[in-house]
């Protein structure tokens, strides 16, 4: 039986640890190859899409009303399915990503906010209010909608466009470097550990003890880290041998054509309905 058991754990740490790695860069292949589809957002210029997806995150986050922020979401949700993005993925990644965090965030304001007591939990003595009840859920609601229209956009606009459109709108070149700059490291961070522990997994041969696989995630942790800042000031010099000083220049210019100014309209006529319905009847 205790054989059994630690045949079980053999190279338990790598397996695991590699299989996350696969999935992490399944899921940044996958964005790329959603971006080139042919969906219905893929067809807009760039530069529509980050406005307009933008426009529906600042009325989800300033929305007063539940079912405003609902909408929103819902809007979201059927430009991903019409964008050829599975809503069954942006259940598994986002929502119930999101959820947990969300609600844990969300959870005191059930307890602390003043209103008609709908619940009073024993021993504790504590209420839980239709108002607390209404302000976690819009939290919640807000995280959610938030991060999927995120994931709409990366998923169906290729990163450097994302970023051109960005300086286009007069987002600060530091900023913009930044966000290019943290995504080519994490890829090169998740394609560096692939690589190591490949390498590690070929040369391990019997079982592991639990020992063992503690003092190889504490080293390969420490070789991962030295490794990946060793090749990312190599790419950093590489970038500025070639020219880069912070601009971000790619081969493909923006035009507008006739059904980009025409998602410009819907895009801002939503946003701004949006935002009047929420407002009609809310209490001053």
């Amino acid at each position: 039986m205790t054989g059994h058991v630690h045949g079980q754990n053999r190279g338990g740490f790598i397996e695991h640890t590699l299989e996350g790695l696969h999935a992490a860069m399944e899921r940044a292949l996958y964005a790329e190859n959603s971006a080139g589809s042919a969906g219905l957002l893929q067809r807009l210029d760039p530069r529509v899409k980050v406005a307009g997806l933008f426009g529906f995150i600042l009325v989800a986050a300033a929305a007063g009303r539940l079912w405003v922020v609902a909408a929103v979401l819902l809007a979201g949700t059927l430009l991903a399915a019409f964008s050829g993005i599975s809503v069954w993925m942006v259940l598994k990644r986002i929502w119930l990503v999101t959820l947990p965090f969300s609600a844990a965030l969300a959870l005191p304001a059930m307890f602390m906010t003043n209103g008609t007591v709908i619940y009073r939990i024993p021993l504790v003595g504590w209420t839980v209010s239709v108002q607390g009840l209404s302000a976690a859920a819009m939290l919640v609601l807000r995280a959610e909608t938030t991060a999927t229209l995120a994931l709409v956009l990366v998923f169906t606009t290729p990163w450097t466009h994302v970023l051109k459109a960005l300086r286009m709108f007069g987002v600060p070149v530091v900023l913009v470097v930044i966000l290019g700059m943290t995504c080519r490291y994490i890829l090169l961070l998740l394609e560096t550990a692939h690589e190591m522990f490949e390498s590690r997994k070929s040369r391990t041969i019997g079982a592991l003890t639990r020992g063992e696989q503690r003092k190889i995630a504490v080293l390969s942790t420490g070789a991962l880290l030295n490794r990946t800042l060793h090749l990312s000031n190599e790419v950093y010099l590489a970038m500025q041998s070639r020219g880069f000083r912070g601009e971000v220049f790619i081969l493909d210019d923006f035009r507008m054509a006739n059904r980009d100014w025409f998602a410009s309209v819907m895009f801002a006529g939503m946003a701004a309905g949006l935002v009047w319905m929420g407002r009609i009847g809310v209490p001053h």
